[in-house]
């Protein structure tokens, strides 16, 4: 069979500011971008036949060398913080004429038409320029691909330019160090230098889209995992990385949406992604089989290392990260929904890894609790995990995604607030972190009860049972579940101490009391009433 090849034409870089030549490589097949790979020597094939490669100095995101450009659009409406760090105008052009004048110089480029959102109704067209064979082949994994028939009258909404070998001046540029990631919705451009992380370019996008869609479609945009069933029930699953997000959606017996970004519109949740970007640390066949074996020709697989004397990854190995991933087309999962488009939401799951030990396994959550913990955005980081910490470290990220929410927090939860009374969804906050005491002491609660605890939430089988009301964080925590031990779902029950646990859930309850001050003076009652009590 042979394989389409496509040319582009020169005014559709030369208006960039790139010089056309014969080694730009346009809207090449996975085959080609990963024996491109091969041919410059920054990757190897596993067993399996994935690409492996490694991203260099940079293994996730840096959030500290993330800039919105701050001009007469965004002024008023961006919500400037930590996460959403100005840059003046003049320091953008000077980025933007220094990849330029990088990328000219380079023997060969990288250029992919794509687009973000299943939905056709808020599509957004992407035109990637890449220093790195391997970075397209993440832009072909991650955005959706358009036809063949498309691409001659393809026309660019936004531009995403990545030139990872640039060290930028940041005296010169206005950035923090040699490395940067810049959004400018004037220019509806995207620039990422000096890092070669590959998240950078999937999280550029579902930033301007959490700009674009609530500001100016009404859109509800959201950092999650979502599935659907058979009666077109979509369930939607909140939480940071290492939750669980990609592992609870990938479920055999429903319909994989998608699983990391999402629009809530009147009708329906849709997928902004065509592909998963999903952990490895610690992969296994047994405990999460649809991306153990997504893992094949095709799939881009970043800072792993193989068992000595072979090409077999040891998945258990963090040595370079802790922060091993995986990306591929959603079709690489044998149950995903095409187009990736849901139905409306019957349930939603907050999902936490609690490493205190403190949280209930599966409880639900009334309105104002449910506000008050998508607010919140809560989890806790464990020993090992990262330099430094020794003991859990708590992680507040409001709305589940704080890094990428350009808008103020609030915006998301007004809107998500009124859908969910709305649609009188069910809300569950599920932890997938420990039982029986803290990290250390306890041990991690298996994925089998947190998967049957889910089901079971979906299946409606905890709707007749009796439900008991956590004294410290007022939420209602069934007595019974089917498929799960019933002495591990209240967590006092499961420490050898009592008054331990008592000490750790005030603790852990003073946290969330402690986070929740700077958002309380912008929230109803309801919602400031349905915090823990200490």
């Amino acid at each position: 069979m042979s394989v389409p090849t496509f040319t582009i034409p020169a005014e559709k870089l030369t208006q960039l500011g790139l010089r056309f030549s014969d080694n730009i490589h346009y809207q090449l097949t996975p085959e080609e971008l990963v024996q491109d790979t091969l041919r410059i020597g920054e990757g190897e094939l596993n067993d399996t036949g994935a690409l492996v490669i490694k991203t260099g100095k940079f293994t996730g995101r840096s959030p500290k060398d993330k800039f919105i450009v701050k001009d007469e659009l965004t002024a008023k409406t961006v919500d400037w913080n930590d996460f959403n760090i100005p840059l003046e105008p003049l320091y953008f052009d000077r980025i933007f004429d220094s990849i330029m004048a990088y990328m000219n110089r380079l023997p060969e480029m990288w250029v992919r038409d794509c687009y973000a959102c299943a939905d056709p109704r808020y599509r957004l067209n992407i035109r990637v320029v890449n220093e790195k064979p391997w970075i397209n082949l993440f832009a072909h994994n991650m955005f959706l691909r358009p036809e063949e028939e498309e691409l001659e009258t393809f026309r660019p909404d936004w531009h995403i330019i990545s030139a990872p070998g640039l060290k930028l001046d940041p005296v010169k540029c206005g950035t923090r160090q040699e490395n940067a990631a810049v959004v400018s919705f004037r220019h509806k451009m995207i620039l990422i230098a000096g890092t070669g992380y590959t998240g950078e370019t999937k999280k550029g996008i579902f930033t301007i889209l959490n700009y674009i869609l609530p500001l100016e479609q009404k859109v509800l945009s959201m950092h999650c995992s979502a599935n659907m069933g058979e009666a077109g029930d979509t369930a939607i699953f909140f939480g940071l990385s290492g939750t669980g997000k990609t592992t609870l959606s990938a479920d055999p017996n429903r319909k994989l949406i998608g699983d990391d970004e999402h629009g809530w519109t009147n009708d329906g949740v849709f997928n902004f992604e065509g592909g998963c970007y999903a952990k490895c640390i610690d992969l296994s066949e047994e405990k999460e089989p649809e991306i153990f074996h997504a893992i094949k020709p095709g799939a881009l697989v970043e800072n792993v290392r193989f068992f000595e004397g072979t090409n077999r990854i040891n998945f258990a190995d963090g040595s370079i990260t802790e922060n091993t991933r995986v990306s591929y087309p959603l079709d690489f999962i044998s149950n995903a929904l095409e187009p990736s488009i849901g139905g409306m939401p019957k349930n939603i799951f907050f999902l936490t890894c609690d490493a205190y030990g403190v949280l209930p396994p599966i409880s639900k959550l009334s309105p104002g609790q449910a506000m008050y913990q998508f607010i919140s955005g809560y989890t806790a980081k464990v020993a090992g995990t990262e330099t430094g910490i020794t003991e859990p470290k708590s992680t507040f990220s409001a709305c589940f995604g704080a890094p990428f929410l350009p808008l103020h927090p609030g915006r998301y939860a007004e809107m998500l607030g009124e859908k969910m009374k709305e649609h009188k969804v069910k809300v569950w906050l599920i932890n997938t972190g420990w039982t029986g005491g803290a990290f250390g002491t306890g041990s991690r609660m298996k994925l089998s009860y947190t998967r049957a605890m889910i089901t079971a939430a979906l299946e409606g089988k905890l709707d007749d049972t009796a439900f008991t009301i956590d004294p410290v964080f007022g939420v209602a925590v069934p007595v019974s579940c089917p498929g799960v031990p019933q002495n591990i779902l209240i967590p006092r029950q499961t420490w050898a101490s009592a008054e331990a646990y008592d000490a750790q859930a005030r603790n852990l309850a003073q946290q969330f009391v402690k986070n929740f001050e700077k958002y309380a003076a912008g929230v109803s009652k309801e919602i400031l009433m349905a915090g823990p009590k200490i």
